[in-house]
């Protein structure tokens, strides 16, 4: 057997997208304009929606939410990658790989959380609109956040913990742009099996059963929506569901993507890649989404502007 020795790990390698000097200035570019959009326009969404009292509702609650957690997320990756770029220097101190982990994790759980709860307040406004303020009260929408951002956050300190009881090699380059926990458990020396399973249930709960109480909701509101006499009362009951449903697209879209693109490629690299789908573009793209299927919105940033 290949004798491989452990060593006291102090900072991993993030190879990167490509390791081609050329490319360097043009993933530099191209990320920070990604960055900067990001974080400018979900900035917008929540300056709109604090300025306007009239979307002092809790759909727009959750969609500050979600601006928020997206710009979190955004800037819990990106920045990292550009400095090492600009430094040419690839390595990351261990204790700032391990934040990292936790840090996407807590996020990325979160936002499977607010497009659930999301989609239980569309839910509630189409099939029960006379009781819609009195369900969808401030302590209960606030109260909805916080669970999400608890439950997520123990996700993450579980997965952590299990982290620091791995030991290393001395092989510790990492073919990504930032510290995801698969491609960590890849370089372990120790037996990773509880890791693997850990993270195979944490994936069916927080992709699982947020995308079922989604599918559930958008279930109940076709029906109620079908069951509305007139073309136009159709129409404007499914428009407030549109920038939603493109949002939950794009994430779960991109997400089983990578997924999918994992299992059938062996390339570290093309694992990557494709991972900037779930991490950078649907974090840029929301207040797009937003701003522009949604008529409120558009008269709210008239107002900012």
């Amino acid at each position: 057997m290949e004798s491989r020795n452990h060593t006291a790990v102090s900072e991993f390698l993030l190879l990167g997208l490509t390791e081609d000097p050329a490319l360097q200035p043009l993933i530099f570019s191209l990320f920070l304009s990604m960055y900067l959009v990001t974080i400018l326009g979900n900035l917008l969404i929540i300056l709109a929606v604090s300025s306007d009292s009239h979307l002092h509702t809790p759909m727009y609650f959750f969609l500050c939410s979600l601006s928020i957690n997206d710009i979190s997320l955004s800037t819990t990756i990106i920045p990292k990658m550009l400095v090492n770029i600009l430094r040419q220097d690839q390595s990351i101190s261990y204790m700032g790989c391990l934040s990292q982990v936790c840090f996407v994790i807590v996020f990325v759980g979160m936002e499977n959380c607010l497009l659930a709860v999301m989609a239980y307040d569309r839910y509630v406004a189409i099939c029960h609109p006379l009781r819609y303020t009195v369900l969808m009260n401030p302590c209960l929408c606030v109260l909805l956040v916080l669970v999400s951002l608890s439950i997520s956050t123990v996700d993450a300190l579980l997965h952590s913990l299990m982290v620091l009881q791995l030991s290393f090699c001395s092989d510790l380059e990492m073919p990504h742009f930032f510290c995801e926990l698969a491609q960590i458990i890849k370089l372990a020396c120790s037996d990773t099996f509880i890791e693997n399973i850990l993270i195979y249930i944490s994936f069916c709960i927080f992709a699982g059963v947020p995308l079922s109480g989604i599918i559930f909701s958008y279930i109940y509101i076709v029906s109620s929506v079908l069951r509305i006499p007139s073309i136009e009362g159709k129409h404007k009951a499914f428009s407030t569901c549109g920038s939603h449903l493109c949002v939950v697209s794009l994430f779960y879209g991109t997400a089983f993507g990578v997924y999918i693109s994992s299992s059938l490629t062996d390339s570290p690299r093309n694992s990557a890649v494709a991972s900037v789908m779930y991490t950078v573009v649907p974090q840029m793209l929301n207040p797009f989404i937003y701003s522009l299927r949604n008529r409120d919105m558009k008269e709210a940033f008239r107002k900012l502007l």
